[in-house]
């Protein structure tokens, strides 16, 4: 027993790292709003997800979350948002994954936190984001910056349906794709490894 749990707590403490240091490099989307970025730590996240199971996925989210918390533009805000968000992916994800351990679990389970990430990255976005924001900058500003980019964007609900839902859903896609192709490459080793 006290080997699994040392062995889950030492694969928790890397995945954190490369989790961390992977959430310094993002990008933006075309014809997405500009302060909405992407970046590769929810890969790390989900395979830790799929092969430790959801508590140590938000415990690496916790990690480097708290870790860029320093060095936030948004004063915590877009860190707590992406916590959320990210965690609601790989929970949702891990859950499925567990409930069927194959690889068409692993693709079901994607696609649950590819909903689960929209979702609740919409949420995030009108009831996280958009109120700090607003209190730096006019919403009308965003709203204008964001229409400059989509048209469809006219205020914060046409923000939420047209910017922030598929911004979460080609960002759940792109990570979904990446962890997919890994867990493809690492299927054996991944069941090996597997703490239950």
């Amino acid at each position: 027993m006290t080997n699994v749990k040392t062995k889950k707590l030492t694969y928790s403490a890397m995945f954190a790292a490369i989790a961390t240091l992977l959430m310094y490099f993002e990008f933006p989307l075309p014809f997405m709003p500009p302060f909405l970025k992407v970046d590769l730590s929810g890969c790390v996240s989900m395979i830790a997800a799929f092969m430790l199971g959801p508590i140590p996925a938000v415990f690496i989210n916790l990690v480097k979350d708290i870790v860029h918390v320093f060095s936030s533009s948004t004063g915590g805000v877009g860190e707590l948002a992406d916590f959320i968000c990210t965690s609601a992916f790989a929970v949702s994800a891990s859950l499925m994954y567990r409930k069927y351990h194959t690889r068409k679990g692993a693709l079901a389970g994607c696609g649950v936190g590819i909903a689960a990430l929209t979702v609740t990255g919409m949420l995030a976005n009108k009831f996280l984001l958009i109120p700090f924001y607003s209190k730096i900058m006019p919403i009308e500003d965003i709203v204008a910056a964001c229409s400059a980019i989509n048209p469809l964007i006219g205020n914060i609900n046409t923000y939420v349906i047209f910017g922030a839902g598929p911004f979460n859903l080609i960002k759940g896609l792109i990570l979904s794709i990446i962890t997919f192709l890994l867990y493809k490459r690492l299927s054996v080793w991944l069941k090996m490894s597997s703490v239950k």
